[in-house]
């Protein structure tokens, strides 16, 4: 191989520093410098580096694909966290970044002028090393789009002034990775020891960049970006809305039971199931029971065959140990906290199809049927294995009910299992000074025979159908790379037994004073409770060829969903589904730490109905929020923008106007529409978007599919405030069918989101389709293409406004309620409010919000507009100042007002 590089090419750090990583697995790479002006492409007219030449003739000359290879060569492992920020770097950091630099070098400017083009850009990249709290930009560990982004940013970066002080996380980030020795080597055979001005004979020689636009908040269409659409486009477009509900299938009721059909798309969908004896946090909700439930509801609006189950996980020594806590029975604790558990999903409105349990007879004969399977098939070993046994209890000890001195970092009251300081996993026997937690006697070390599954002997079969199951599946890059480390350590055999008596019995003699290991009988818990719904479960369990399995959890669940359960059923040898698309998330922490039912931090389940916020609003914030490729927090003030922003003030406001113009406009009834030109290209571009909401759902990237949502929302209040039929209605008998295309085309996008919005907040969306009276067919099925499902003459109901503003006090209440002390009433205050002071990021958004509001203020005046709606928009200008002003820590005084006479 051979890389071109030239002298004073910022594109050369980047691949410089990833080829410095690859070396020595990079065979025989000679690295070339040439000039600027040098062709090295034979195919390319214009001179082009860096590039590099393969072996195999070919060429790479794009910085990314390049530092690409170089890491691939490494045995890096691509990620979507690290696409995603490859991503941005091309479409918002390098639109920017050029121009600064180009300021800077070329045109002499400095401090502000430069620094004011890049400021964003800074600002989130450190934003995003704050929250996640990890040193580099995908993880702990160093990845491609760190070296990408330090290669672009160095130039600038090396002088410290151009790194805000308040941007630790940043500096922080920047430093570690210059100080490494591939990026020193980079940059002393790229700038020469001349610093930045080494950039400036290749920069002088590129056009001159355009300045980055400030893009609104809105994110509305460009005119550029509507022109992209062909005629072709546009011309479908239209034709798809003119057939109308008449293209929707026939709307076909669920069946009772739900069961597989040939031929159909047959969907089965499980949540982790929770343990019985927690009560659920946010974090617990959002990871796997909300994430599956919007899935199995999108389903659903496509007619798919869609099975959707969960349960709680009851067997188990942390059953046994609440149960010796709260003085009742094991069965008497599973009793109590599954009706917790079911009140609290039932609550945020989870469709689950049936939510069962794990003690039922059920699962003790599937349990016992896999088990004699595996025996039979020599997947079982016997070992014997030392263990804390209390003499005054007179049994072994699980892990859970032992304490004792961590043997890694010291801490006192570490568990038998893990210690919660260090997190390192513990041995019960390796425990210094153990306590049993019942009697607080010395346990002592005993020997007990039990049971292994032989991982090693089912490594060769589980590779095999990983081959099969990953290539084009959706299993979400976390859970490939932990099933990936755990293959690359080799698999060990793992005990499935415990000296327990809450459990699934044993059916081996020798072994009747035991019961199966949790975490070996606890996925088998989704066939019992498909067989406690159904005496045909096995037309869902064991079906690989029908049926797609989706399974939904935290990250820590992987191991047993994607190889333990796989091991077992591949060991059975009875044809069992297997999981297809393994959706496992990062973890939701409560804003600056974790969440602590003991010590009162954060909101769990049974809290959240007791706050006054709908549970539809809790949905919406959690899915935003959503840890898909790293850790996220959730954070009362995000909750409160998030709210008054996107809900309030752009998804409410639309479809309350859109709605509330037919009612004062045209008496209720969908007015004939005469569509336009750009009326018709809109209509594609809403198709478009509607599209790529399919296309994200159905690959389970959720977050962005709300996303979808907002963006369409956005599109509706633009094309409202640029065509103003509320001017039009008052002119000519011409000017009023122009008012009615404004209002039809309106109402019918705010139909389609109410049916986009079905899988993310139910109730909103049923509340939405109820005002617009919306037929049962455009409510149950939502369709690929934007259709005309209010057509003129549709009646529609009456129009009420959707969401509720979330107000500072409430917010700060709600805060120290939560925060870990003692509950606390705040009154709301009646002439001064301050609230602590948020981050950057938050008060960026805020003072976004205010610009557009004060261009369309600016622009109603100019206009002579309706004095009421001046007054209405000057209203929402004020209410954002005063969330602005409040949100940087400036007290409000009342506004002074005209004397009464």
């Amino acid at each position: 191989m051979r890389l071109f590089v030239s002298e004073g090419a910022p594109g050369s750090l980047p691949v410089l520093a990833a080829a410095g990583r690859a070396r020595g697995r990079a065979t025989e790479l000679l690295i070339s410098t040439v000039g600027p002006e040098e062709c090295v492409v034979p195919f390319l007219t214009r001179p082009k580096v860096p590039v590099l030449q393969l072996d195999s003739g070919n060429y790479l000359f794009s910085t990314t694909a390049i530092c690409r290879y170089f890491f691939l060569l490494s045995g890096w492992e691509q990620d979507d966290l690290t696409n995603q920020w490859l991503e941005w770097e091309a479409t918002e950091l390098q639109p920017a970044l050029s121009a600064a630099l180009y300021y800077l070098i070329v045109q002499g400017k400095k401090g502000e002028d430069v620094l004011g083009l890049i400021r964003r850009a800074l600002t989130h990249i450190d934003h995003s090393l704050s929250r996640q709290n990890c040193p580099f930009l995908a993880g702990e560990t160093e990845s491609l789009a760190d070296i990408v982004l330090w290669g672009a940013l160095y130039p600038l970066l090396q002088d410290p002034a151009y790194i805000p002080e308040e941007l630790g996380a940043l500096r922080s980030w920047f430093q570690t990775l210059t100080t490494q020795e591939p990026c020193q080597r980079a940059v002393e055979t790229v700038l020469k020891q001349q610093g930045v001005l080494a950039l400036r004979s290749y920069l002088q020689k590129q056009p001159q960049p355009s300045l980055p636009e400030e893009r609104p908040v809105s994110n509305e269409p460009e005119e550029e970006e509507l022109a992209t659409l062909s005629e072709e486009e546009i011309a479908i477009a239209v034709t798809a809305w003119e057939k109308g509900l008449e293209s929707l299938p026939p709307f076909r009721p669920q069946q009772n039971p739900v069961l597989p059909v040939a031929g159909e798309r047959n969907v089965l969908i499980t949540s982790a199931l929770p343990y019985v004896n927690n009560v659920p946090h946010l974090g617990n909700i959002i990871g796997c029971v909300l994430s599956a439930d919007v899935f199995a509801r999108y389903s659903r609006l496509r007619q798919w065959n869609t099975l959707y189950l969960c349960g709680t996980d009851e067997y188990g020594t942390a059953t046994e140990t609440k149960a010796m806590e709260e003085g009742l029975t094991p069965q008497e604790i599973c009793d109590k906290y599954h009706t917790i558990h079911a009140d609290i999903y039932r609550w945020f409105n989870i469709s689950f199809d049936i939510f069962g349990r794990t003690t039922t007879p059920q699962q003790t004969k599937i349990t016992q049927d896999i088990f004699h399977r595996l025996m039979a098939r020599g997947f079982v070993l016997q070992d014997s294995v030392e263990q804390l046994r209390c003499e005054r209890c007179a049994r072994f000890l699980a892990d859970r009910f032992v304490e004792g001195v961590c043997p890694f970092c010291g801490y006192e009251e570490a568990r038998g299992d893990q210690c919660d300081k260090c997190g390192k996993l513990i041995n019960a026997i390796e425990l210094k000074k153990p306590q049993c937690k019942v009697c607080r006697s010395c346990p002592v070390v005993k020997s007990s025979q039990h049971l292994f599954l032989d991982l090693p002997k089912l490594e060769k079969r589980l590779e095999e159908w990983l081959g099969k199951t990953l290539p084009g599946s959706d299993w979400t890059p976390n859970a490939r790379f932990i099933i990936r480390s755990w293959l690359r350590d080799g698999l060990k055999p793992r005990c499935i037994t415990r000296d327990l008596k809450w459990g699934t019995p044993v059916p081996l003699k020798g072994f009747e004073d035991k019961v199966f290991y949790v975490w070996f009988d606890a996925t088998i818990g989704y066939l019992s409770i498909t067989a406690n719904y159904t005496d045909q479960w096995e037309q869902w369990w064991k079906n690989p060829e029908q049926v797609d399995l989706y399974q939904f959890m935290a990250k820590d669940n992987v191991p047993f969903h994607g190889l333990v359960f796989p091991c077992s059923a591949l060991g059975a040898e009875d044809n069992y589904t297997l999981v297809k698309h393994l959706i496992a998330t990062e973890y939701l922490n409560y804003e600056d730490g974790k969440f602590s039912k003991s010590r009162g931090v954060g909101v769990f389940g049974d809290m959240a109905q007791d706050t006054g916020i709908p549970a539809d609003i809790w949905r919406f914030y959690l899915l935003y929020i959503r840890p898909e490729g790293q850790d996220s927090a959730f954070s009362w003030t995000d909750m409160l923008l998030k709210n008054n922003s996107e809900l309030l003030n752009n998804l409410g406001n639309f479809i309350n106007r859109a709605g509330m113009f037919v009612s004062k406009f045209f008496g209720g009834c969908v007015p004939e529409m005469v569509l336009t030109p750009d009326d018709q290209r809109l209509l594609a571009h809403i198709t478009l978007e509607l599209r790529h909401y399919h296309q994200l759902l159905e690959k389970v990237r959720i977050r962005d599919a709300l996303r979808s949502i907002l963006t369409i929302s956005r599109h509706g209040n633009q094309y409202i405030q640029v065509n103003e039929p509320w001017k039009w209605i008052k002119g000519s008998e011409a000017d009023r069918q122009r008012a009615g295309t404004v209002t039809g085309l309106a109402v019918n996008i705010a139909a389609l989101l109410s049916t986009m919005l079905q899988p993310f907040m139910p109730m909103v969306s049923t509340t939405i389709q109820a005002q617009l009276q919306l037929p049962l067919p455009a409510c149950s099925v939502l369709p690929t293409n934007f259709l005309c499902t209010l057509p003129a003459g549709h009646q529609i109901g009456t129009v009420t406004p959707l969401f509720q503003k979330l107000e500072n006090y409430q917010i700060e209440s709600l805060r120290q309620r939560f925060g870990g002390g003692q509950a606390k009433v705040f009154p709301k205050p009646a002439v001064v409010e301050t609230v602590t002071t948020v981050g950057p990021q938050q008060i960026q958004m805020l003072m976004d919000e205010v610009t557009k509001q004060g261009n369309i203020v600016r622009e109603l005046k100019a206009q002579k507009a309706d004095k009421n709606q001046v007054a209405a928009e000057v209203a929402k200008l004020l209410d954002l100042k005063k969330q602005l002003a409040l949100a940087e820590g400036k007290p409000l005084e009342t506004p002074k007002g005209k004397k009464k006479k």
